[in-house]
Order: structure tokens, then sequence, then C-alpha cells
């Protein structure tokens, strides 16, 4: 099982390899299709890879999502062979049933998404998101973004949420609370290689979850909990009493101003 939701982690291993394939093969575009029992094994290879210390999405979890919310589950796929090389995994929650400082495990039913809720719930939870390390910067991860949007909007649901584990703040820690980093973050001061990706996706931060992955070295327990708002749907109700701390400056005063 990855724990690790919405993040993008460099690794070295077969890097070379595999951007050179993706290099010689550029004519062959990658798209995101809905996830096939045919793509577990790739899926559980990938997130070994990215993830060495943590055990992968098994088949009997990947099963479980689509069996509960099949559309819900995203592969990113290369060429004609259709290679794996990003994924995602997302089910529906009825927020009121959590509390917005829950972990991972308490939004995802320990993994398995058996807390799906499409009768009442208007939030889609995105539980993962996990891109081939030697394959960044190749747009995949925006793709992969995209798909979750026009899920969101055709379902008509009101929001994408997620926790967004800090992987940069083990650096900062020694100067700076979670809270404030997640600021830094937010104003360009500071770079985190997950968050600051998700922002320029059209995320904002509501909040700081202290205990969200309580064993990760690098975020040190912490994640943003993020939200992206459906434009089609949302309306002035739907977002009183916002907290606004974590968003940036310039948007905070015109919401204050107006």
């Amino acid at each position: 099982m990855s724990l690790l939701v919405d993040e993008f982690h460099i690794a070295s291993l077969g890097q070379c390899d595999r951007v050179k394939r993706m290099s010689s093969a550029s004519d062959q575009p990658v798209f995101v299709r809905n996830t096939q029992p045919r793509d577990f094994a790739a899926i559980t290879e990938l997130c070994s890879r990215i993830y060495p210390d943590t055990p992968p999405w098994n088949a009997e979890q990947l099963s479980s999502h689509l069996s509960v919310f099949p559309e819900g589950q995203l592969v990113a796929v290369h060429g004609v062979e259709e290679q794996v090389v990003g994924m995602s995994a997302s089910l529906i929650v009825d927020w009121e049933d959590y509390k917005t400082l829950d972990d991972w495990e308490r939004f995802t039913a320990d993994g398995m998404f058996t807390n799906h809720d499409p009768q009442r719930g208007r939030t889609l939870y995105g539980a993962e998101v996990i891109v081939d390390p030697a394959l960044q910067h190749h747009g995949i991860g925006d793709k992969i973004y995209a798909g979750r949007r026009e899920l969101t909007e055709s379902h008509r649901l009101l929001r994408i949420r997620a926790g967004s584990r800090l992987r940069g703040y083990c650096h900062c820690a020694a100067r700076l609370k979670p809270q404030d980093y997640v600021v830094a973050v937010v104003e360009g001061h500071e770079y985190d290689p997950t968050l600051s990706f998700q922002l320029k996706e059209g995320f904002h931060v509501v909040a700081v979850a202290p205990h969200y992955l309580s064993d990760d070295p690098e975020s040190l327990g912490y994640a943003a909990v993020i939200e992206w708002l459906n434009p089609q749907l949302i309306r002035d109700e739907h977002i009183a009493g916002r907290p606004t701390r974590f968003l940036r400056r310039a948007l905070r005063e015109t919401m204050t101003a107006s």
C-alpha cells in the first residue's frame, strides 16, 4: 500500500533508459485512461520503485478500487504498448463524515476505498497520484490532474480534496513551524516538490494536518489539506467561513476587501 498522496518523487533507478525510451517514441503521446486489471502489476512495480520502503498498492486493494469506483481510477500510459507511467486513485466521500485533520487511513478505509459514498458524497478525495520519477516534467502529472478535474465535473461534485505530503518540510523544520512553511510555499518563498506543483494545478490550502502520515521522515507526518473547487457548481455559500490563512496574500486581501 502506498501512503503517499499526490506525490512526485525523484529516484535514479533506470532513469536514463526510461527517458531514452520516452524521447525515442515522442510521436507516441502519453494519454490517461481508466485503470484496468491488466495494469495492476505495472502499478505495483511503479510504486515499489517510488516507495522502496513502503508496501506498494497490491492487487487486492486495486481490485477493491475498481469494484467500488472504476471511474475514479486512472493510469497514464505511453506508446502502443501502453506502458504505465503514472496513476491516480480516488473515491467520493461525504466530508461531513470526517474531520479535516483526519489521517490517510481514515479517509481511504486503510486503502481499500470501501467508504466510497457516491449517494451522499460531493467531494472527490484524492488518495494517490504518482508519476514515473524518470519521466517528470513531461506533462504527465498535468494530464492526470486534468483527468481528475474532468471526473469531478462530470460527476457534478463540488470539489477535490486531498492531503499533500510536505516533502520539503524536513529541510525547514528547524526554522519554520509547519504552518509557516506552508505559507512560505504558497507565497513562493519556499519550494515543496509536491505542494508547489499542486498549487500550480489550481489547488488552495485549507489546513495543515499534523499526523497524516506519522511514519514519514520527509514530511515529519505533516500534510497540507488541499482543495480544488468545481467552477461549474461552486457558490458563495459553499466557501462561507473558509479559512484564509493559507491563501496567497493578494487573494486574501481581495477577499477581505470584498
